[in-house]
């Protein structure tokens, strides 16, 4: 396999149903809801251009899998369990951040993997069609950041959570309080600042324009805490600059899960201490 022809297939694609986004950006759009187990509204909310992006990223994609016997995993699609019988899947949120988009406020993306059936993120291409920033990797070819190889800076002596929503609205706030205290004090930082409201792929990139940050979803029993197609391009993206992407106990992020595509149960850690 050329990974960097994929590469090339799943950038075009990106910009693409990117450019079909930044064309919505100052119109009205019809807000439907999925009937799915997520716990958040802004799981369950999508538009018709979450659908027209997913057609769009289709159209580049099916025919790589037709030659190459790769499956597919998008949000919009019904999971058909192609993943777990070829090598690989392309994974895909056509447009990751719906209820920024809708509330016309940055923090949506468009996210395309490619993943092994071991979980293994190989490729990584997310577009943010608000800064029109683009960001790639490819396992064991490092991170770029506008095809310029990326090199992570410490921005702040504060720590930055990011995450979904506001501290304050989380109903584990005091318990994730303590634990970013514990932090601040151990990195000898000054204080926790938050910076809240975008969706899973942005806000990971936001860890790692905003050193030192994190990124932490805590282990719970309701099915949430985002899907497979949330962190598997942002994961290969940490792990080409060694950062951790991982479950809440550091262990390894299972992006192939078999019961269903959620990351409740484990929960997530997304780090840059640089």
């Amino acid at each position: 396999m050329n990974l960097t022809q994929f590469k090339n297939i799943a950038i075009q694609a990106a910009l693409d149903a990117g450019a079909v986004i930044q064309r919505y950006l100052n119109e009205d759009i019809v807000v439907e809801h999925k009937k799915i187990d997520g716990s958040s509204y802004a799981s369950q909310v999508v538009t018709e251009v979450d659908r027209a992006c997913e057609a769009i990223i289709l159209k580049y994609l099916l025919p790589t899998c037709e030659t190459f016997g790769i499956a597919i995993l998008s949000e919009e699609t019904v999971d058909d369990g192609g993943r777990f019988h070829k090598d690989f899947f392309w994974c895909i949120d056509p447009m990751d951040g719906t209820l920024a988009f809708i509330e016309k406020r940055s923090g949506f993306s468009v996210s395309i993997a490619l993943v092994s059936q071991d979980g293994t993120p190989l490729i990584a291409v997310i577009y943010d069609p608000s800064s029109k920033n683009l960001y790639h990797a490819i396992k064991g070819a490092g991170a770029y950041k506008n095809n310029n190889f990326w090199k992570i800076k410490r921005a702040n002596n504060h720590l930055s959570y990011v995450n979904d929503r506001k501290l304050k609205d989380n109903p584990r706030s005091e318990e994730l309080e303590k634990l970013l205290n514990n932090m601040t004090m151990e990195l000898g930082l000054n204080e926790v600042q938050e910076i809240s409201g975008a969706g899973a792929v942005m806000n990971a990139i936001l860890v790692l324009e905003n050193s030192p940050a994190c990124m932490i979803k805590l282990p719970k029993k309701e099915s949430g805490g985002g899907s497979l197609w949330d962190y598997a391009a942002t994961a290969c993206i940490y792990n080409e600059l060694r950062l951790p992407a991982t479950n809440y106990e550091g262990g390894r992020l299972n992006l192939n899960k078999k019961d269903n595509t959620f990351m409740n149960q484990k929960g997530i850690y997304f780090a840059n201490f640089t």
